[in-house]
């Protein structure tokens, strides 16, 4: 499962639905992957974010390399958007993967042009 930005907000925001939705990941041994701008979009003071910060120690959080910028940025110039965060969010993702994000659309729009099958789901 990849965790966008609003994922990672809800849980740092206690959201009950979306606890269920990691427990039940966690449960499946369902591996749960980000990518290192989607933590810096949410990380501002890990003395605040205990919950984010327990939950990011079980989260494997992709690096963003020279390769995977180029992956993402040509992926923004196809899909005719702005945002390289969700659209390397799609980049990571393999096929049939689920994406937990608050913006099902973009993500969405992303996945057809980059030609992924991902289960979006709205968190």
């Amino acid at each position: 499962m990849i965790l966008d930005s609003g994922a990672l907000i809800a849980i740092g925001r206690n959201d009950r639905k979306v606890l269920a939705r990691l427990l039940a990941a966690y449960e499946e041994e369902e591996p749960l992957r980000t990518h290192a701008m989607v933590v810096a979009q949410v990380w501002r003071d890990g003395r605040k974010q205990a919950l984010l910060a327990r939950l990011l120690r079980s989260v494997e959080v992709v690096e963003i390399d020279e390769g995977l910028g180029r992956k993402a940025g040509e992926l923004v110039g196809r899909a005719r958007t702005s945002d390289p965060i969700d659209a390397a969010v799609v980049v990571i993702a393999e096929d049939r993967e689920v994406v937990l994000t608050s913006d099902p659309h973009d993500i969405r729009h992303l996945a057809r042009t980059a030609k992924r099958d991902v289960i979006v789901v709205h968190c």
